[in-house]
This record gives C-alpha cells, structure tokens and sequence, in this order.
C-alpha cells in the first residue's frame, strides 16, 4: 500500500499544480468577465473576456512571477486560450515550484 502511495504522489502534486494554474488565470481575468460568461479552459482570452493585448502581456507577467518561470515571446504569440496558456506555464514549471511561489 506504501508504495502506491509513493507512486502517486507526483501525479497527486501534478494535479494540484495544474488546479492552481487554473484558479489563478481565472482570477486574473475574472475583472475582465463578459456578462457572467464563465471562464472556462476553452474560452479564447481576448474573445471571451473584455481584456485587450497589453492586459494579457501584464497578466502574463504576473503569472511568470507567480509560478516562477519565464514564458517566451514568441510562445506567447501563440497561446489563445485558457487551457493554452495553463499548459504552457505547466511545461514551464515543476510542482515544487508552484507551492515556492505561494511563499
């Protein structure tokens, strides 16, 4: 029984991570909500929300801040959505970082 403990520990801390990614994005664009349309992994950030391209840019930045890594400019480009932009910053981090950033 320990051992598959052990074994999903990561996954566990994995889980977690990408949870936190997500409740922080949500967050972030929660003052920029049309109409009480949910904020949902498939939404298309500057559709679905009233933010404009240097919101995103300061969101992101507090994002790389908050989860310590440092997404590059021309990845940014490419990231269109909630799930997008989530996947990215989990690529970019480990789950030991994502409880640092808390600190």
């Amino acid at each position: 029984m320990q051992r598959s403990s052990t074994l999903l520990k990561p996954k566990v801390a994995r889980v977690e991570l990408q949870m936190e990614v997500l409740r922080e994005i949500r967050k972030q664009l929660a003052p920029y909500q049309v109409a009480e349309k949910p904020i949902t992994g498939d939404m298309v950030i500057c559709d679905g929300t009233t933010v404009d391209s240097l919101t995103v840019m300061d969101m992101i930045m507090e994002l790389e801040d908050r989860f310590d890594v440092s997404i590059p400019i021309k990845r940014i480009a490419d990231i269109r959505t909630v799930n997008e932009l989530a996947d990215t910053i989990l690529a970019l981090c480990t789950p030991r970082q994502g409880s640092l950033a808390q600190a």
